[in-house]
């Protein structure tokens, strides 16, 4: 009996998260939801009793598995590497997870009365891009304050778009998406390593000179293994294309 009851109310709860996905709170039907559910209003009120009291447990479900989403995703070294994961997640799970999509409809339709999901993964995205500005991973003159406006933005469009069919020409354009914005936020390493380098052909030159201002002294013999130049280690170029792996 216990089992039965269980399975209905769970037969209830994601009829009720279809509803509200497609037609948010006023214009979802408890009727609707019972004929999705296979069972009786009777059943749907004795589990939930009310519409507001559905519409609860679905955003929980929603927030739930937002939740459990962002404990599962892998660390990465690089924090920018994470980002671009973290984003893709939200964007995935706004398109394939119907609790997902519910919860951002009823928190467009009842503002203040849903707990929005932005309190689940924006201090994520924070904690990240903090991550990045200490490994100087972000480009001179970009505040962690202004990435978090514009990923934010970046991560609620993707969320909006998830109408969109998924499938190889999408993963395109977010890549193509996410490189731009790479550039804009990364710090340019490639650029380190060219000054760098500049400064050890520098050093170079003014050692060369001084050598041949030591010859012209009088000093007739080869620099000795002392007096070599040591090499000048340069900064490995961004990988823009590696940032921007497709999550698993």
């Amino acid at each position: 009996m216990q089992e039965r009851a269980a399975r209905t109310r769970q037969a209830v709860l994601e009829a009720a998260a279809d509803e509200f996905a497609e037609r948010g709170y006023e214009g979802a039907s408890l009727q609707r939801m019972v004929w999705r559910a296979a069972t009786s209003i009777g059943a749907l009120t004795f589990h939930f009793g009310t519409k507001t009291a559905l519409a609860e447990e679905v955003s929980a479900g929603g927030h739930a598995r937002f939740e459990r989403c962002l404990a599962e995703l892998a660390a990465a070294p690089d924090p920018l590497r994470e980002l671009r994961t973290l984003i893709g997640a939200l964007a995935r799970l706004a398109h394939e997870d119907t609790f997902v999509r519910a919860t951002r409809r009823l928190e467009a339709d009842r503002p203040g009365e849903v707990p929005p999901l932005t309190e689940v993964w924006l201090p994520v995205l924070r904690g990240l891009l903090d991550r990045a500005h200490d490994a100087q991973r972000l480009r001179p003159g970009v505040s962690p304050e202004d990435a978090v406006a514009l990923l934010a933005h970046l991560a609620e469009g993707a969320m909006a778009a998830h109408g969109a069919t998924r499938d190889s020409a999408w993963d395109a354009v977010w890549d193509s998406v996410w490189n731009v914005v790479l550039h804009g936020l990364a710090a340019d390493r490639t650029g380190q390593a060219g000054q760098a380098d500049r400064t050890g052909q520098a050093g170079q030159a003014d050692r060369t000179g001084q050598a041949g201002q030591a010859d012209r002294t009088g000093r007739t013999d080869a620099p000795g293994p002392s007096d070599a130049t040591e090499p000048t280690d340069a900064t490995e170029p961004t990988d823009l294309t590696e940032c921007g792996a497709e999550p698993a």
